[in-house]
Parts: structure tokens; sequence; C-alpha cells
């Protein structure tokens, strides 16, 4: 047993982070080098009710609770101490989507998720009267859609927020969002560090004949920097995370922010010309960017922040490593069938690794992975998807890269953008998440679909629950300097990377799957007229 560790856990040093990503909620205690030390975790799935992807409110409690109830037993297993107090705190959560909400906090219309690919119209509308990129799965583009859509709550919304700023908001009574969360609720301008005041207004004349009591800045949490003070952990907060009661309230919280921004934290990428990769559920690559782009990518590329308030150049996709679970599931299933038995992670491990010896194109294998819609490609239901000719390579190794390739395939469109049409330069890339747990494989598929050599840290695994563990860690002891600085120095001063680059056949290989990818759209929209 570590004694400092317990004395720094005894004492309330131990700084906590919590992010409700897609498919784990995960909690992540550092210590005073802001290093992991304890951590939680509790599995979820999202809901397709009605036609929209969503989670309850109560299982959002839920979550929370569970996950808080397995940090505190992995910290009395460890360490043989209670978990009572924290030195600071922070929340974070899977971007974007639609929490409205009326004067007295009831929940207006079930939560609307960012895979919610039902808002094209207002999007698109929006982005034109902006000139400015406005996914489909922001904030204002749900709110706008439901403004066309004539919803009757509209009227009646009183507070508009994120999932993030949602728990933030049980935990403090603050309505406040970290600048990375709010920009993909609403554009920012990155020299003001707020929403954007003349889009704000073009907004306001869009709607005004509509004759709404609300206003939308009123509606939306106010923006907060990197470091700045977002509250305190009220009883009420306290309890909502540890009902035995035993957590004490007082801890102050940085501000909430969004999975983008903890990526940026936990790959040490909020400097110009850095970039990272967060690949799990979902997939987006990201480029701090040294000046602005020439003109609007709209629905190619977004324009988000850093969460301390540098512009960013962001390729999504709402689909990465959620076909091939369920290709896992299923081989798993095969192995008990045969009356076998293997640990989740040697599964993942040894049928992932088969990949690295596949033929370079896959040989011929096409695999479309989008269990929900991408408006990259202009497809705007879900159809996995797997198609071969009968003369292809049909190997494990060649099924296994296509699901890792096609992990990849619409980020890829949008960094082709970046790189090609707006000549931007990276210095490096890093890469975290799910799709890079298994050693090598990942990183060599993610420099052939990217062309540039990608590196991982030790703590990739750890993702966003560590990168706003840090952003707290960097409220209560940043000491005045900027984000980067102290992340330079305090917690990546001494990391262990790992870079791989691919070879010029990789590359070659993945472009000849790219040729075969977008080719082969006209194949998954038909599916989805077909299989309507």
């Amino acid at each position: 047993m570590n004694t400092k560790t317990k004395t720094l856990i005894t004492n309330g040093e131990a700084v906590l982070g919590i992010e409700l990503g897609s498919t784990r909620i995960k909690a992540i205690l550092i210590d005073e080098g802001n290093q992991p030390i304890a951590q939680g975790g509790f599995d979820w799935e999202n809901s397709l009710v009605d036609g929209v992807w969503t989670y309850g409110l109560d299982e959002v409690e839920e979550g929370l609770q569970a996950c808080f109830a397995s940090l505190k037993a992995d910290v009395e297993r460890q360490y043989g101490v209670p978990l009572t107090r924290l030195k600071a705190l922070g929340i974070s959560a899977m971007m974007h989507g639609y929490l409205a909400f009326d004067k007295d906090d009831n929940l207006l219309v079930p939560f609307r998720t960012w895979r919610n690919t039902m808002t094209e119209a207002a999007a698109q509308e929006l982005s034109d009267l902006f000139s400015y990129p406005v996914p489909e799965r922001w904030s204002i583009s749900h709110l706008y859609q439901a403004i066309l859509n004539e919803e009757e709550h509209v009227p009646r919304i009183a507070s508009l927020t994120t999932l993030a700023g949602y728990v933030h908001y049980r935990l403090t009574g603050e309505r406040v969002l970290g600048i990375g969360d709010a920009s993909g609720m609403f554009p920012i301008d990155t020299k003001t560090g707020s929403y954007d005041e003349l889009l704000l207004f073009a907004f306001y004349a869009l709607i005004k004949e509509r004759m709404f009591t609300w206003d939308l800045k009123s509606i939306l949490p106010s923006v907060l920097n990197a470091g700045e003070a977002a509250g305190s952990l009220t009883r009420e907060g306290a309890l909502l995370l540890d009902p035995t009661g035993a957590l004490e309230a007082g801890t102050p919280l940085c501000p909430p922010e969004g999975d983008a921004g903890t990526g940026m934290v936990a790959t040490n990428s909020i400097a110009k010309r850095t970039g990272n990769v967060s690949a799990g559920t979902s997939v987006f690559a990201m480029v701090v960017l040294e000046h602005e782009l020439s003109r609007s990518y709209n629905k190619f590329i977004d324009l988000v922040t850093t969460p301390d308030g540098s512009l960013v150049a962001m390729s999504h996709g709402n689909n990465c490593t959620g076909e091939y679970d369920l290709w896992m599931r299923l081989f798993g299933e095969v192995i008990e069938t045969m009356g076998f038995s293997a640990k989740k992670s040697e599964l993942y491990d040894k049928i992932l690794s088969t990949a690295l010896e596949g033929d370079l194109d896959c040989g011929g294998l096409l695999a479309y992975n989008y269990l929900s819609g991408e408006t990259m490609t202009e497809i705007y239901e879900g159809r996995p998807l797997f198609v071969r000719e009968t003369e292809n390579k049909f190997t494990l190794a060649n099924f296994m890269r296509s699901q890792l390739f096609t992990a990849l395939g619409v980020i890829r469109i949008g960094m082709d953008i970046l790189f090609e049409d707006e000549g931007i330069k990276v210095d490096t890339i890093t890469g975290h998440g799910g799709f890079f747990k298994t050693a090598l494989v990942g990183q060599k598929m993610m420099a052939a679909a990217l062309h540039t050599p990608i590196s991982t840290l030790t703590t990739a695994g750890e993702g966003g629950a560590w990168g706003i563990a840090l952003l707290a860690s960097f409220l209560v002891h940043g000491k005045g300097r900027t984000l980067a600085d102290f992340l330079n120095s305090e917690a990546f001063a001494n990391a262990q990377i790992s870079t791989i680059s691919a070879t010029q056949e990789e590359i070659a290989g993945f472009d000849a799957f790219m040729k075969r990818y977008k080719s082969g759209l006209s194949i998954l929209k038909e599916a989805i007229t077909v299989l309507g």
C-alpha cells in the first residue's frame, strides 16, 4: 500500500474527473503529480426511442452514483481509506445535443444526443445565415429545428445546456460551460471568449417574428475559460454523487467541458500546430489552428475551441468502434458455443491484431460501420454493411482490417480538406480512446489513414476522464500559468510517448480502400431504401 497516496486521499488532496461518455461513465482520481491513482466506471447505452437517440435523466443520476461508488470501492481496496474529501472536481460529457428545461427545471423533451441527424434543414439554414459551419448535432441546430417543426415546448424554454452542463448544474447550482463545450452549442468569438454577438443578433432577427418570450443569450449557459472558478459542490450535489452522505460538500469545480476539449487536454494537444484523434464510439480528429480557415466547409469541418479558447478545426464521424464491438461480441459467442472462454481484453487483442497480417487494401473487402447516420457522407440513417466480391480474399485478417479502416473513413474525408485544400501544418497528432488500446494496431491504422505519424501516451486509455481531472487540477494548482505551461510542466513532463508511422505501401493500401469506400456509398444508400 502506498502510504503517501493514502495520506493524500485522507487529507482531501486528490482531484477527481468524471466523464459521461457514450458507452461508459468513468471517474479518474489523480494525485498531486496529476497521475491516476484510482478509478471507477459504469457501462451504459443510449436508447433509440421514437426515432431519437437518448438517455434518460434517471439513467444519468443512477450512472453517476454507480460510477462514484465504483471509485470509492477502488480507493478502499487499494488504500484502505474512505473517499470523503476532494481538492477539486470536474465534469465532462459527450458534446452537443439538446437538453431544454422550463423555469422549474423540468425537462421539456427527452435528451436529444449528438448522435441524432434529424436537424439537416436547420443546420443548413443556419450555416448559410452565419457563413459559419453549424453541424447537425450542435445544440443551436436542435433548437432551430424544433422551432421549424413548431414543437409545442419551444415557447416554454428557460434554459438550454449540454449533458456536462446539466450534471454540473446539479452539483453546483451554476449554469455555466467551459468554452470548449460551449463552442459546440453556438459559435464562439475567440477574441471575446464568448458567444459571437453578431451571430446571436442574426439568430434573434431570424426568429423575431415568432415572438418567443426568451432570448437565446439568456437561455444559454455562461461561458468560462479553463482555470476560472465554476462554483463549488453543494450539499445536494454531494448527495447526488454519494447518497451515503460520506462525501463532503464545498469542493471547487472547474468549468464543465465536452469530450473534445478533455481529449485535447489528455493528449496535450492544445497548442497551435498540435492535433489529436479521439476514437471510441465516435471519432474526431482535431487540429489547433494558427489562423482561420479560408472559407466555411459546412458538413465537413467543424470549428470549436480548446478549453482555453484557441480555434480548432474538427473532422467528426458519428461512428467508430461500435460496429466492430458487435462483431467482437459475436466472436465471443462463437468461442463460448465451442465450450471455451476468453477475457474481453484478450479477445480484442488477439482478433484485432490479426488486422496487421491482412492485405494492405483489405483484400478488396468493403465495410460500413454506420450504426447511425453520417452527415459528412450524406447518409442519414444507420445501416451497417459488409460487402465483397466473390474473388476477394475473405480472411479474418482482411475482415478485421476492413472494420478498422471503415471506422476512419469519415474523418479521412475531412482531414483531406485540412491538409490538402487548406495546407494546414501539424507537428504532432496524438491518439487516445478505445481504438488505441490494442498495442500497435490502432496507431498503425490511423497513421495509414491520416498520412501522419501517430503518437500515444501511456495514459491514452484513460481518455477524457483524465483530461477533465487535469482541468480540475489546473483550477487549484495553475498558479497563474497558462494551461499549456501547466500541462507541459506538470502532467506531461515525464510522459512516455510511443510514435508509429505508416509506410508508403500502407498509406497506398488505405487510399485504395478509401476509393472503394467512396464508390460504395451508393450501395449503402440503396440499403437504406430497401431495408427502410
